[in-house]
């Protein structure tokens, strides 16, 4: 009995610990940002700087997103960077399959992750989203960064120049977050390319 108590001290002990130094290193920075959770969804995947979202092959028109995350002097590209995305399907829709769990359910499962390394470059592979079914919202896709010592966090969404619902208006409206979102797309090889740079705690709330 009492080696089964010196046991369970512990493990006290451990996790008590490991608690203190999760919650001294983890920064709290953004604001509020629900579905946030959804970048820690990726399970036992392991992440590299590239990735292809479902959906790719079959869809049109296909679209390849690079770009470098940079440390927030815009200069020093940052390593070990989570970067999570997910967007609509051709119809506008967050599409699912019926059997998703978490924040799948919402965010559909047209989504993918990347793990940036040394240069801190990163590409995804996926399809250019509709706009919401009757509205004027402008195509965007949704994009969620996690640094090593800090919460998840939300930045600009990726958004098209050449969207006609994406109006000088809406722009300015824009927070900037981690840079500009706004990219014009240019067909390569039958693939749009569009490139956005990732600037790490620009315009991010209590990032300093």
């Amino acid at each position: 009995m009492k080696k089964l108590i010196n046991i369970a001290i512990i493990a006290l002990t451990i996790y008590s610990c490991e608690s203190q130094t999760k919650d001294e290193t983890t920064k709290i920075v953004g604001g509020r940002c629900e579905g946030c959770e959804a970048l820690l969804e990726y399970g036992d995947k392991k992440l590299s700087n590239i990735d292809t979202l479902p959906k790719f092959e079959a869809s049109e028109p296909k679209l390849k997103i690079t770009g470098t995350v940079y440390q927030k002097d815009g200069k020093t590209p940052a390593s070990n960077i989570i970067l999570y995305i997910y967007h609509t399907n051709e119809n506008g829709i967050y599409e699912t399959k019926g059997d998703e769990k978490g924040w799948a359910k919402r965010h559909g499962y047209i989504r993918g992750w990347i793990k940036t390394n040394s240069d801190g470059s990163y590409t995804f592979y996926t399809f250019r989203p509709s706009s919401y079914p009757n509205t004027s919202a402008p195509q965007h896709i949704h994009m969620t960064v996690k640094e090593p010592n800090t919460n998840a966090y939300y930045v600009d969404d990726i958004m098209f120049e050449d969207d006609k619902f994406l109006t000088n208006e809406f722009k300015e409206r824009l927070g900037q977050r981690a840079g500009s979102g706004v990219v014009l797309p240019k067909m390569e090889n039958g693939i749009l390319h569009v490139k956005r740079d990732v600037i790490l705690g620009r315009n991010i709330p209590d990032y300093d």
